[in-house]
C-alpha cells in the first residue's frame, strides 16, 4: 500500500508561499504522492493552483485531487484546459479524483443548483475527453492532445453511478476520509462494478486519513477537524485520525487489510515538521512489522502487503457525502 501526503492547502491560516517547499520535502522523504482536497467557501487554496505549485518543485511524486468537485466548475472546456495544464506542467503526473461534492454552501455560493448533478458530471466528462483528445479546434489549430489515458481519473461517491464511472472510464475509486464500514462497503461495490464492466484486474482504491503528530497532537487534531467538519462529522473523523505511532500503525494495517492501494495522510497543521515526524513514524511502523522502509532516493514509502492495481498510476480523496442526484 503506497503512502501519500496531503498538502496543507486546506489548513486555515497556512503559509501559502511554503506549499512548494512542503511538496519538495515530501518528495525527498519518499512519499508516493501529494494530494489536495477541495472546498469553495473555506480558507483553502484552489486545488489545481496548489498542485501547479507542487509540480514546479517536484519531479517524481504523483499529484492528486481527492477530490475535485466538478459540477460547479461549469465550463467543461475551461476545466479540461486547467487539468491538462497541470498534467503538462508536471510531466504527466496528474491523477484527478472527481466527485459531485458534499458541501451545500459551496453550491449555494457558486449559484449552481443541486439538481441533476450526475447528468451534468457525465456531460462534462465527455466534453473534457474531447479536449484531451485534441478534438477542440480554433483558428490556430486544436488544443493540444494529451497522451492516451491521461490524466488519470478516479471517482468518489457512493451512488451506483459513481461506482459505474469508476469502473468504466476511471482507474478506480476514491474513498472518504473516515468511516471504515463505508470504506469496506464501497470497495465491494466498486469491485462488483469493475467486474461487471469486464475490466481485468481490480480497481485502484485510494483512501485518505487525517493525522497529527508531535507536541499538542490531540489538541491540533481536535481544533482542525472541528473547524473543518463542524459538529455533525467531527466525532467520526476524529476517531479515524491517528495522533501517535501506535494508532497510525493500527489504522494503516486496517486500511491495507481492507484492500486499499493508496492512503493519503492529510495534515491537521501546516508545520513542515509534520513531514519529518510522519516519515519517522512510518519507519517505525515498518520496523515493527519486520519490513525495511525504502528511502526516498530508492522508492516510495509503502506499507507492505497491497500492491498497485495493474495499469494504474496513483491517486486519492473524496468529500463528505459525495453522491449522485
Amino acid at each position: 500500500m503506497r503512502i501519500g501526503i496531503g498538502l496543507p492547502a486546506a489548513v486555515p491560516d497556512a503559509d501559502a508561499t511554503a506549499l512548494g517547499a512542503w511538496a519538495a520535502t515530501a518528495e525527498r522523504h519518499g512519499f508516493a504522492s501529494v494530494g489536495v482536497i477541495d472546498r469553495l467557501v473555506y480558507d483553502n487554496l484552489d486545488p489545481l493552483v496548489a498542485l501547479a505549485a507542487a509540480a514546479a518543485r517536484t519531479e517524481r511524486v504523483e499529484l492528486l485531487t481527492t477530490v475535485l468537485t466538478v459540477p460547479y466548475r461549469r465550463n467543461a472546456v475551461v476545466l479540461a484546459k486547467q487539468l491538462a495544464s497541470v498534467e503538462r506542467l508536471s510531466g504527466g503526473r496528474l491523477t484527478a479524483g472527481m466527485a459531485l461534492g458534499g458541501w451545500p454552501q459551496d453550491y449555494e455560493a457558486s449559484g449552481v443548483p443541486r439538481r441533476r448533478l450526475g447528468a451534468a458530471m457525465d456531460a462534462m466528462l465527455a466534453t473534457r475527453r474531447s479536449v484531451w483528445e485534441g478534438e477542440v479546434v480554433g483558428a490556430s489549430g486544436p488544443i493540444p492532445a494529451l497522451p492516451p489515458g491521461r490524466p488519470g481519473l478516479l471517482f468518489g461517491g457512493f451512488a451506483p453511478a459513481a461506482f459505474e464511472r469508476a469502473a468504466t472510464i476511471g482507474h478506480g475509486w476514491v474513498a472518504p476520509s473516515f468511516g471504515f464500514e463505508s470504506l469496506v462497503d464501497g470497495i465491494a461495490a466498486v469491485r462488483r462494478a469493475w467486474s461487471s464492466a469486464g475490466r481485468p484486474g481490480h480497481p485502484r482504491v485510494v483512501v485518505e486519513r487525517y493525522f497529527s503528530l508531535g507536541d499538542h497532537a490531540d489538541e491540533t487534531a481536535d481544533h482542525y477537524l472541528a473547524h473543518y467538519y463542524g459538529g455533525d462529522y467531527f466525532a467520526a473523523a476524529r476517531a479515524d485520525t491517528p495522533t501517535d505511532r501506535a494508532h497510525l500503525e493500527t489504522e494503516l494495517e486496517r486500511l491495507r487489510g481492507a484492500g486499499c492501494d493508496d492512503v493519503i495522510l492529510l495534515p491537521c497543521s501546516d508545520g513542515i515538521s509534520q513531514l519529518d515526524l510522519l516519515a519517522d513514524a512510518l519507519g517505525g511502523v515498518s520496523r515493527a512489522t519486520g519490513h525495511t522502509e525504502p528511502r526516498a532516493e530508492a522508492a516510495s514509502i509503502q506499507v507492505p502487503g497491497a500492491g498497485a492495481p495493474s495499469g494504474a498510476r496513483s491517486v486519492r480523496g473524496v468529500s463528505v457525502g459525495a453522491g449522485d442526484r
